[in-house]
């Protein structure tokens, strides 16, 4: 087999796992998305494979840069504090390992509503701004997987042209 096949196919698969990364916050996300796709310019080392690169890496930019404003924008409008997500994350982290594929988003919300219940002392407006916290950091998940989605059609558009015109 053929070494830049190898490559393609092993940068394709960590392209996969970092757009299922977006998703799933325990899997490495964007990062892994541009460092796939600086592997494969060095490995093919043509023009294509490197307007591929600059291309996919403005999109994971893109994506990162939207998925942190549009998520701190609505944190910050409702007053969320940092460590409210933290709690979340942390929750999330140990509901992922508890409580298969639902345990993640499960310990995520539980962790960001006892956050926001200490800080709050009130049901209701921890309830409010658990969700607000929610559907802000789903919007920016979206925004980033929508971006890593062009980032990793990018590089299979470049790599099915650079095979075809090997």
């Amino acid at each position: 087999m053929d070494t830049q096949i190898a490559w393609t196919v092993i940068c394709g698969l960590a392209i996969l796992v970092g757009a299922a990364g977006v998703i799933i916050p325990v899997l490495p996300g964007s990062l892994l998305i541009g460092a796939s796709l600086l592997v494969w310019a060095l490995v093919v080392g043509q023009p294509v494979g490197w307007v591929v690169f600059g291309v996919g890496v403005l999109f994971v930019a893109a994506g990162m840069l939207s998925s942190t404003v549009l998520t701190g924008r609505a944190m910050k409008e409702r007053q969320i504090p940092g460590r409210s997500i933290i709690a979340g994350l942390v929750l999330g982290v140990v509901g992922f390992f508890v409580v298969p594929v639902v345990g993640l988003l499960l310990g995520f919300a539980v962790g960001l509503f006892v956050s926001e219940l200490a800080r709050q002392k009130a049901v209701k407006p921890a309830v409010s701004s658990s969700l607000a916290a929610l559907k802000a950091t789903g919007l920016g998940m979206l925004a980033e997987f929508g971006f890593a989605s062009l980032a990793a059609g990018t590089w299979a558009a470049g790599a099915l042209m650079y095979f075809l015109n090997r």
